[in-house]
């Protein structure tokens, strides 16, 4: 009997390679299985089994783990105001340890011999398939055949034409992976430090003009409303947002960043939905949480989505910190008002009852209404004294 693969196919270059190398040189029983992060519409997911089923695999299946990587990721990305190195909304490193856990899960269940993936040598998506699988099903074996035979595009596209493999492979100048939170287009140009992205190689093309306001309310940091329409699952909440922010292009940027694997790497995203919803969380954050709140939060989100990037979602210690991302959300509702243009978007201000800038109190710079200049006065004085102190005994040292 030919042994059992589970192969993760996407229907892009690479593991349209792999599912014909593994049918003809390795004369294995291919399964394909496609993990769908809410990347993919229904047509696109019948083209890619097409496809598949072209390439000569014994079966396939798409797996949708939409709503578990919102409920189990994308929800603390939030919470936290993740961007990674203040730019990258982690758009397909957070999705990929549920791609793993959804293929890992599928080949035990089919009982395969082994799992196949595309990954390349150099990249981060490597690491993050193959320790997962190493964590969840160790006697599964892992074959990479564009990373083990250190294969070029150019390569991969070649041999395919000599089974007879026939596509648009100009297409394959980017690779491109659609998920949820954002969309990664890399290639070309993302492989120098000086070159930027042309406008044709997003997958959003700037389709609206002018100036257009939107509502976002969020209860207890999670989204409920988009412009007064309510939604039950935040996933159709987050896609509304895409749906009208997208024709803006908006979201646009390159992310330059260190590999878990220790070299530099740059990828441009799109990512209207995940930056306005983070930009806006972000502001309401700002009006009802305490300094030493917003401060608590940062330092402990930027080690989650650290730990997300470098494939480190199954430590135990990122449950704890998703119990506190969790309880810092209980204040965190209220409507953050937006404006979107061509290319840009800008946060306008919020309404909330948990406000802290409460003008009763006080207004900034202006007016005190719970405090006097007594108070400050004998404050500052006290707040000095350290330092005061400090200075007087060292002063010809400093």
């Amino acid at each position: 009997m030919k042994e059992k693969v589970v192969l993760a196919f996407s229907g892009g270059l690479d593991t349209s390679y792999c599912a014909k190398y593994l049918r003809e040189e390795k004369e294995m029983e291919i399964h394909s299985a496609i993990v769908n992060t809410g990347g993919f519409s229904e047509n696109e997911l019948k083209e890619i089994e097409a496809k598949a089923f072209r390439l000569g695999v014994s079966s396939h299946k798409a797996l949708d783990v939409t709503d578990q990587y919102y409920s189990r990721c994308i929800k603390y990305l939030i919470f936290g105001n993740i961007l990674k190195n203040n730019t990258y909304p982690l758009s397909v490193s957070s999705e990929r340890v549920f791609q793993a856990i959804a293929i890992a899960e599928y080949a035990k269940k089919i009982g395969a011999q082994y799992i196949a993936h595309g990954s390349t040598g150099a990249g981060n998506d490597q690491v993050r398939f193959d320790l997962v699988f190493h964590i969840m099903v160790p006697e599964i074996g892992v074959i990479t055949p564009i990373r083990d035979m250190k294969l070029s595009r150019d390569a991969e596209i070649e041999y395919l034409k000599s089974k007879g493999v026939e596509s648009d492979w100009s297409r394959s100048a980017y690779s491109i992976n659609k998920g949820l939170w954002g969309t990664s287009i890399g290639g070309k140009e993302t492989l120098t430090s000086n070159n930027t992205l042309p406008d044709e190689a997003y997958p959003t093309q700037l389709q609206q003009k002018g100036e257009e306001m939107l509502t976002i309310t969020f209860i207890k940091g999670e989204l409920k409303s988009v412009n007064g329409k309510k939604f039950e699952n935040p996933v159709e909440a987050i896609r509304e947002i895409e749906k009208i922010a997208g024709p803006y292009a908006i979201g646009r940027d390159m992310h330059v960043g260190d590999t878990i694997i220790g070299i530099k790497g740059r990828v441009g995203f799109e990512a209207a939905a995940p930056l306005i919803i983070i930009k806006a969380h972000h502001l309401l954050e700002k009006h009802v949480l305490t300094k030493w709140q917003l401060y608590w939060k940062e330092q402990l989100a930027n080690w989650y989505g650290m730990f997300v990037h470098e494939s480190q979602y199954l430590e135990p210690v990122m449950r704890n910190i998703e119990k506190f991302l969790d309880d810092s959300q209980e204040f965190v509702t209220g409507k953050v008002f937006l404006k979107l243009m061509p290319h840009r978007f800008e946060t306008i201000g919020i309404e909330s009852k948990h406000d802290l800038m409460n003008a009763k109190f006080a207004k900034y710079g202006e007016e005190n209404t719970s405090f006097s200049g007594e108070d400050v006065k004998g404050f500052t004085k006290i707040l000095a004294n350290q330092m005061r102190i400090f200075s007087a005994i060292n002063k010809s040292e400093v």
